[in-house]
């Protein structure tokens, strides 16, 4: 029996095919091992959002060789559709696999049998028009419940278009039957995953489904007690949508709406598919709705043209938002974009101190939404995360929250009281009472 490991790099979208393509081995009698356990066989799923997408799988490689020198080393994920002739050069690696060719490795492979050159199996993006279903399983508390795949808006900055192809969903009556296959494996919590999930329901090129629609048939699936929308474009998040979100029975109060730019003139050179004032508008009505909802935000700083006017213009508009957290991603050149064609590039210097001012302003912005919350009661999901003594979970509204380990807490709905922030910045149950069965 061959051994086989795994390494994902990026989003919940790559662990979500990363665990499929996992159980896909499994099937077929390989056995499934950690990264250290001197596997025959390594497949790394990787990421290229950012520039250090090569030095990342370099390194993975070097330490899979280093555990396992005569190891077969398979390259998978996004980085591999954009660069594979560039990755077949990595010393160590055997097979680069693209988007098209990823789900059919174990056919595509041969029993993995090394060979004098580097094999390589990359179509052309416009090759990837299958929409693989996938979920991630046994590997954390949570599930992540792929949906939909691929983009059609050709953003200025993005690769993912060129690496992953056009948009294309699942049908609503396939994920609902995934969804009642994961609640019948005891998961308490799908996050439903996608690269532009508020586009769900095109199949062939072809709208057939609304992603309102996908929302409430998944709304009625018996044995999962929360539903989470991992990220949601501000223009195809609908008041529908939220609407429904703050009276439903399994979707959460929690939002995460990429912004990218508070300021208009960069969003039109992005081509982002919205303005502020929409985004203000999003925001206003899930906070009158839902008061208590958390609402994450990305945001890229250092795009071209970004002067320092425009840049405090992001940041004003930021800070006086009712949002709870930022991701921050320090923009980074990507070959064959419009954007590494533009000019007035920022100095990275520059870039760094914008990134280190937000990631401040979002530390601020949670803390403050902690705070907020403290003395309410909320239901936490316990992972299997410990950490000093202590068992963490989150709250429905994605509040991390601390409490006294106890083994029968994982992956257990309790109702907690939020008592205090710590020094880790997690909100504390300090007294085991204060965490009791829901009824």
């Amino acid at each position: 029996m061959k051994k086989v490991a795994f390494y994902t790099l990026g989003c919940k979208l790559n662990f979500s095919e990363t665990s499929t393509i996992s159980r896909q081995f499994e099937e077929k009698g390989y056995l499934k091992v950690d990264f250290q356990e001197n596997p025959d066989i390594f497949i790394i799923n990787t990421c290229s959002v950012t520039e250090n997408a090569d030095k990342k799988c370099k390194k993975i490689v070097k330490e899979a060789k280093k555990i396992s020198p005569n190891s077969y080393v398979t390259i998978i994920g996004c980085y591999a559709q954009l660069k594979p002739t560039e990755i077949s050069e990595i010393e160590g690696v055997d097979a680069v696999l693209g988007a098209a060719e990823k789900f059919r490795l174990i056919e595509l492979l041969d029993d993995f049998a090394k060979a004098q050159d580097t094999k390589v199996l990359a179509s052309e993006i416009q090759e990837a028009t299958v929409f693989n279903n996938a979920y991630s399983i046994n590997d954390r508390t949570r599930t992540f419940l792929k949906v939909q795949d691929g983009c059609n808006y050709g953003c200025a900055f993005c690769t993912i278009p060129l690496a992953r192809g056009k948009s294309r969903s699942n049908t609503i009556a396939s994920v609902v039957e995934s969804a009642k296959e994961i609640a019948a494996t005891g998961v308490k919590e799908i996050v439903l995953t996608g690269v532009n999930i508020g586009d769900f329901g095109i199949v062939d090129g072809k709208r057939n489904e609304r992603f309102a629609d996908l929302v409430y048939a998944l709304d009625e699936v018996e044995g999962i007690n929360r539903l989470r929308i991992s990220s949601i474009e501000p223009n195809l998040l609908t008041n529908e949508i939220i609407s429904f979100a703050a009276t439903s029975k399994r979707f959460v109060p929690h939002f995460h709406v990429p912004l990218q730019s508070g300021s208009n003139t960069i969003l039109r050179k992005m081509g982002r598919r919205y303005l502020r004032e929409l985004y203000v508008d999003r925001v206003t009505k899930i906070k009158t709705l839902m008061p208590h909802a958390c609402i994450g935000v990305d945001v890229i700083v250092g795009f071209p043209g970004e002067t320092d006017e425009l840049f405090l213009e992001t940041y004003n508009f930021l800070n006086e938002l009712d949002i709870s957290y930022l991701h921050v991603f320090t923009y980074s050149e990507r070959a064959n974009t419009r954007a590494a064609e533009m000019d007035e590039v920022v100095p990275m210097k520059k870039r760094s101190e914008r990134s280190k001012m937000l990631r401040i302003l979002s530390e601020k912005k949670r803390r403050k939404f902690y705070t907020e919350n403290l003395g309410k009661t909320f239901t936490v999901l316990f992972e299997e995360d410990v950490e000093d003594g202590k068992i963490h979970g989150f709250t429905e509204n994605y509040i991390r929250v601390a409490a006294k380990y106890d083994p029968m807490l994982i992956n257990e709905l309790k109702l907690v009281t939020l008592d205090q922030i710590n020094d880790k910045g997690n909100v504390e149950v300090l007294e085991p009472e204060f965490v009791f069965e829901k009824h």
